[in-house]
């Protein structure tokens, strides 16, 4: 009985041992965790330093305050806008209907179809009656126009285009809206800091604010077009590498103090490479004020065909230098003409200015209003002259296209349908030229994209013959092409250099 009793403690003893041996291993926190407890634990995890902003740095912040305040004063007065216009266009069908032999043969007729063409640019707020400064490629041709502002859209009405600078002005009915200060784009410098702010690719991206630097001024010589009527002529860009992208056209560029200094443009390749174009806001001033006014922009005329000197024409010239623009012709009947200019003269300043390109030339004459006199000093004969001429009044594209200078031909109508400028061929080109042995009529300009371009002929071309018929004068090519009709064939027989060549031009149809 004693060894059964000894027996039960000896194995109650043994399971309390077993029991608190397992409670002191589980250590339900009744004792101090052991150190690999204290490893597993998440520790506090400081981000960043806690360390003061160097002195250094703290100046940087003026110029991130001038940011953000300028974007914050300019964005209001940046609009969208919205364009839409519908063209007819040639319904796609069969390849055989889209033959022309095809079609006159079982005179069938061409079938159209419409289309909306729909435009998105930009454009910034200039006076708080509604009236809104934009690229006239933005709005050229549209048969409608909206403005977004504040979220809300509103009709827009042109008020007056400018292709020459591809600037245009439209109008809300709207008053009290926020404008922007005037700065002047001459006082601009190069690596001036300066914010592009516009509708970048769509709409819901408005009010997009890039920044960037003036890369260059005085930008002239681009392929940038502005919608109908070709190329911008008159170019004088603010360069930026502010990122500028489709969209943005028509937008603000500013400077530091919130002030427009010009109207972003255009842009080299599809998307931003940090080269963009805008127009100063000097030249759109005299062009926003002429089209409000009157509904266009009224121009002085000079009347000469006009082309750089470079070092060998200065050479040819007794210029010791590649200074001025040569006049390579002078129009019949124009201000020009009456006022004693002539072929081969190099034009060196107007008015006490240096003319130092075609495009400053251009600039100058077309920012002096018609029937002012100007003081003209010329390079001829080795010596210089000063001249008094009373300026014109620039013809319109249309008089342009027809070869009509306020009402006289000076360019063959014809001519000008193909594209082609000519001029006499006189004896000093004919020297330079290498054509002293030749007669016929010098290209001195090809239209771009016109049917002379395309064909091939190239300035400085020399026609010998028209429809194997000799010319040595731009009266006798003038008569050669006065009978000819739209859809005829008009053969020219081209020297170039002292290569020999044809060129058949098809006459254009009339627009």
């Amino acid at each position: 009985m004693k060894s059964k009793k000894s027996a039960l403690l000896i194995t109650v003893g043994l399971f309390l041992g077993i029991v608190i041996t397992l409670v002191i291993s589980a250590n339900f926190d009744w004792t101090r965790s052991g150190v690999a407890a204290d490893a597993e634990r998440p520790q506090d995890v400081t981000l960043g330093t806690n360390e003061p902003v160097p002195q250094s740095l703290q100046g940087l912040t003026a110029m991130n305050e001038a940011f953000v305040k300028v974007a914050n004063t300019v964005s209001p007065a940046v609009v969208t806008i919205n364009s839409k216009a519908v063209v007819q266009q040639r319904r796609m069908s069969h390849p055989f209907f889209d033959d022309e032999f095809f079609r006159r043969f079982f005179n069938m007729p061409e079938q159209q179809e419409e289309r909306i063409l729909r435009g998105l640019g930009s454009g910034v707020i200039i006076n708080p009656k509604g009236y809104i400064l934009t690229n006239n490629h933005v709005v050229d041709e549209a048969d409608e126009i909206t403005v977004t502002l504040d979220g809300k859209e509103f009709e827009a009405e042109i008020v007056g285009t400018d292709p020459l600078t591809d600037l245009a002005v439209i109008k809300i009915e709207q008053n009290d809206l926020p404008t922007l200060r005037l700065g002047d784009s001459d006082d601009l410098q190069v690596g001036e800091w300066v914010l592009a702010i516009g509708n970048p690719f769509a709409q819901v991206l408005q009010h997009t604010v890039t920044a960037g630097i003036v890369s260059a001024k005085g930008r002239s010589g681009l392929p940038i077009g502005g919608g109908r009527g070709g190329g911008i002529q008159y170019q004088d860009f603010i360069q930026t590498d502010a990122a500028i992208n489709p969209g943005n056209s028509g937008g603000a560029l500013v400077n530091l103090r919130g002030e427009l200094v010009g109207i972003n443009t255009a842009i080299l390749g599809q998307a931003n490479v940090g080269i963009g174009f805008a127009i100063p806001i000097n030249l759109a001033k005299n062009v926003v004020e002429q089209l409000i006014e009157q509904g266009r922009v009224v121009r002085g005329w000079l009347g000469v065909r006009i082309q750089p000197v470079d070092e060998d024409l200065a050479q040819s010239f007794g210029l010791d230098e590649a200074i001025g623009v040569l006049i390579s012709g002078v129009e019949d009947n124009s201000p020009a003409e009456e006022g004693g200019i002539k072929t081969e003269d190099i034009i060196l300043e107007i008015n006490g200015e240096e003319m130092e390109s075609v495009e400053e030339l251009q600039r100058v004459i077309a920012g002096i209003q018609p029937g002012n006199e100007i003081d003209v000093t010329v390079w001829r004969d080795n010596d210089r002259k000063d001249l008094t001429v009373t300026l014109g009044e620039r013809p319109s594209q249309e008089q342009l296209a027809s070869g009509q200078r306020n009402g006289e031909p000076s360019q063959p109508a014809k001519a000008s349908a193909l594209g082609l400028q000519v001029q006499n061929l006189t004896d000093r080109l004919a020297e330079r030229l290498g054509y002293e042995e030749d007669q016929g009529v010098l290209v001195a300009g090809v239209q771009s994209n016109s049917v002379a371009d395309q064909e091939g002929i190239r300035e400085g071309d020399l026609i010998t013959a028209v429809n194997r018929t000799a010319v040595s004068n731009v009266n006798e090519f003038e008569q050669q092409l006065s009978g000819v009709e739209p859809d005829d064939i008009v053969l020219f027989r081209l020297k170039r250099g002292n290569v020999s060549l044809f060129a058949a031009l098809r006459v254009p149809e009339k627009e």
